[in-house]
């Protein structure tokens, strides 16, 4: 009984130890490390003072950053397309509270949930830590 007992647990330590890749077809995005601040009392960022706006802010992350105010709170995503290998097409377009690349497929997202919203999509949008400090925005990577 103690050998039967001994070989389940050993199974079970085997059947549970793996490699997690949630999807290895969403590697197209660098684990880039995003450290910015944005002042909301700075024109260019002044619609996020208001709900359902979004921003698009170039220069951080992979394509640019695209941040919004979900009402809720902010959420910042990466402006480029996750299921694209990066190019110029992949870089997304604010549409009110979606996005949308401008490669021939055309994949567009949620900016609140990141999911793609034209078909089933095998990656989301990449998402970053937003923190609010006054009237500052404090973007960073997970």
């Amino acid at each position: 009984m103690k050998q039967f007992l001994f070989l389940c647990i050993i199974i079970c330590a085997f059947l549970t130890c793996s490699d997690f890749d949630p999807d290895p077809k969403c590697n197209f995005l660098f684990d880039v490390k995003v450290a910015h601040e944005l002042n909301m009392n700075l024109p260019q960022y002044n619609d996020l003072n208001f709900i359902s706006n979004s921003v698009y802010v170039p220069n951080i992350g992979n394509g640019g950053v695209i941040v919004t105010n979900s009402g809720t709170g902010f959420l910042a995503w990466d402006a480029a397309d996750p299921n694209h290998t990066f190019s110029q097409c992949s870089i997304l377009s604010i549409e009110g509270l979606e996005a949308s690349c401008n490669c021939p497929d055309e994949n567009k997202y949620s900016l609140i949930t990141g999911q793609s919203l034209k078909t089933q999509l095998n990656c989301t949008l990449k998402i970053y830590r937003v923190d609010q400090v006054g009237s500052n925005l404090i973007i960073t990577s997970f």
